[in-house]
């Protein structure tokens, strides 16, 4: 595997892993933030049954933290990170510093609207900007024919998928912007770098999230009235040592719109809630159905 921290580089490393393959060669792009796990890693197996090739890239986006959050203590392991890409026969590893790819003079900000305002943008100005603007531009670094991301974050997964359909970045490979389910414990809890943070009581209280979510979808799903089944979800959450639930939400699966009865399309129950100083989001399908 090879690994390149500025542009010029990249280029002609892509170039090259093009130039290896046949005419139709296809690449495919992992982005991520590091401190990778075995959820990063589906995303890896996954590009590679889609695509000859895999480019991942990791960058701490400062851009999509703000003042409050946990930018200087998210955790860098570059070095390990890059070894468990190889082991999984990552080809390029894509890796700039904050200069290269925020050079001095940087002035442009993409913000997606509708659909990164609610749920965690209400909560985390700002944020969707930087993810938006910072998945832009590795789209036009890399250039992949596809690009990978988890169903962990769904509103940044619909907010990506709404500015490559709004700014023509639609890439030539069917469904190029491919969400994979999202990998969890074997208690249920979603895969994520922020539970390393977790004590061994937080930890034993965070499997109540994804086993509340399951019971609230089952009563949705039946017909229950959709207000007081949500309701009942924040309490149960708050009762098992949850500190604060920012929102728990039946929304409309591609618009995000929020759903106050039991849904006629596909639909996902988002939710982000903080244990300890730790916030930890998830989200899960809800079938549409007749209800009662």
């Amino acid at each position: 595997m090879e690994t390149v921290t500025d542009l010029a580089s990249l280029r002609q490393a892509v170039d090259e892993l093009r130039a290896a393959g046949t005419s139709s060669a296809t690449v495919a792009l992992v982005p991520t933030m590091g401190a990778l796990h075995e959820g990063h890693l589906t995303l890896v197996r996954e590009a590679a049954k889609r695509a000859d090739a895999v480019v991942a890239s990791i960058f701490v986006n400062p851009t999509q933290f703000g003042p409050n959050e946990d930018l200087d203590a998210y955790p860098r392991q570059l070095a390990e990170d890059s070894a468990m890409l190889q082991a999984e026969g990552v080809a390029l590893l894509w890796a700039p510093t904050v200069e290269a790819m925020y050079p001095a003079g940087f002035a442009t900000t993409i913000a997606v609207a509708d659909v990164s305002e609610g749920l965690c943008g209400a909560s985390r100005p700002g944020h969707f900007d930087g993810v938006a603007t910072v998945v832009n531009k590795l789209f036009a670094q890399v250039r992949p024919d596809m690009a990978l991301f988890g169903e962990k974050d769904w509103q940044q997964l619909a907010v990506i998928r709404r500015m490559a359909r709004d700014l023509d970045l639609t890439m030539p490979h069917v469904d190029a912007i491919h969400g994979v389910p999202t990998v969890r414990e074997e208690d249920g809890l979603a895969l994520s770098s922020r539970n390393r943070y977790l004590s061994a009581d937080q930890r034993a209280s965070a499997a109540t999230l994804p086993a509340e979510m399951r019971k609230a979808i089952a009563a949705i799903e039946a017909g229950s009235d959709v207000p007081a089944t949500l309701a009942a979800l924040e309490a149960h959450l708050l009762q098992a040592g949850f500190a604060s639930v920012d929102y728990a939400t039946l929304a409309d699966a591609m618009s995000l719109a929020p759903l106050a009865e039991t849904p006629r399309a596909d639909a996902r129950l988002l939710v982000a809630a903080r244990i300890g100083t730790t916030r930890l989001i998830d989200n899960m399908a809800v079938r549409p159905g007749s209800g009662r």
